[in-house]
């Protein structure tokens, strides 16, 4: 879970410790469990679950726990998850994008509007910030599985608009609604990706001082520790 306004991409910025293991594989595995739960619980003819699967891998998640996931998508026949969408303003009034996978939304909800409010900011409507982004596919690779002149020759012929490398990843850019089949012409040459995700990415960041960066960060870290939440997105842009 990576990307430009996505927190991940804050907090290793700003150089926060990551979460706990234990609250990644948390995550993973419900994605896991999902994909498998609405597709095929092959890999190989699920696109969103092999894409969960290599980002488990990426992660260091045990095997087990991966076999774990997968099998609770056929034992768990009771509670089901649904993808959701909240969207608002935080504190420095940054838009903010939450996305949810929860089997109980009126828990949900009410959590992320109680976050928003002790922050000082306001949860809207679906369209109050969106606004204020754009939709685009972005599949992550470690830099040591291929060199950059490679990389960018692939992501070409795959399809892709644009290919980046910045430290120790290659980014490869394309339409949200092409993300697989990108990824599917990828893997003809690459077995290991970090992330394969349609992320959320702002049309305009909006730049926030050093010295006026706590309150966000903080309001960030408590939407992390959600259990619902699976990713946040914001066009907040930190200075250094």
């Amino acid at each position: 879970m990576a990307g430009h306004s996505h927190w991940a991409g804050i907090k290793h910025k700003k150089g926060k410790a990551d979460k706990l293991r234990s609250k990644i594989f948390s995550k993973l595995s419900k994605e896991i469990t999902v994909a498998a739960k609405l597709g095929d619980k092959d890999p190989s003819i699920n696109p969103r679950l092999r894409s969960a699967i290599q980002a488990a891998r990426s992660a260091n998640m045990p095997k087990d726990n991966i076999e774990r996931a997968i099998d609770k998508s056929s034992q768990n026949t009771e509670s089901n998850f649904e993808n959701l969408r909240y969207e608002g303003f935080g504190p420095e009034k940054v838009a903010v994008i939450i996305e949810a996978l929860t089997d109980n939304k009126n828990r949900t909800a009410s959590s992320i509007r109680t976050i928003f409010q002790k922050a000082g900011g306001n949860l809207g409507t679906q369209g109050s910030a969106s606004h204020n982004f754009i939709q685009i596919g972005i599949i992550k690779i470690e830099k040591k599985e291929i060199s950059e002149e490679d990389i960018l020759e692939l992501a070409i012929n795959a399809g892709a608009d644009e290919c980046k490398t910045s430290g120790d990843t290659h980014e490869i850019q394309c339409s949200k609604n092409e993300i697989y089949t990108v990824k599917k012409e990828l893997e003809k040459n690459i077995n290991n990706f970090i992330s394969t995700e349609i992320e959320w990415i702002p049309i305009n960041s909006i730049n926030i001082p050093k010295e006026r960066s706590d309150d966000l960060i903080t309001f960030f870290e408590t939407l992390e520790n959600n259990d619902d939440v699976q990713n946040i997105y914001s066009n907040a842009k930190f200075e250094s």
